[in-house]
């Protein structure tokens, strides 16, 4: 079944980056879920600042504002998409993030399968 990883990072670093883990931790644990067979796909996202919000009105008008400035202090960093045989499997994967340390947090999602 296949799992997405969404990346909330609670604090960034001055190079946007999650504050609580280095570069290494990354590599090293992107490093182990390709060699696993696990990974789907996965994506970094761009710093914070090049985010675009846009909102649709009742009356069908666009707002389109920048950055997404949330009311909470999260900020989405990124994502993995894995294949696991199931929801244990992939809370294991989520925990050995190095998003999740600290002030992170991983959101797993299953994946929806409208042809089943």
């Amino acid at each position: 079944m296949k799992y997405m990883l969404l990346i909330n990072a609670g604090s960034v670093d001055a190079n946007g980056g999650a504050a609580e883990c280095s570069v290494e931790d990354w590599m090293a644990y992107d490093k182990e879920v390709q060699e696993s067979g696990v990974l789907v796909s996965s994506e970094s996202l761009a710093d914070l600042v090049t985010a675009t919000t846009v909102h649709v009105g009742e009356d069908g008008k666009r707002l389109v504002t920048d950055g997404p400035f949330a009311e909470g202090r999260e900020v989405l960093g990124g994502f993995y998409v894995i294949d696991v045989p199931d929801l244990d499997a992939a809370l294991d994967w989520a925990a050995r993030c190095p998003g999740a340390r600290g002030s992170g947090s991983i959101v797993v999602r299953p994946i929806a399968d409208f042809g089943a």
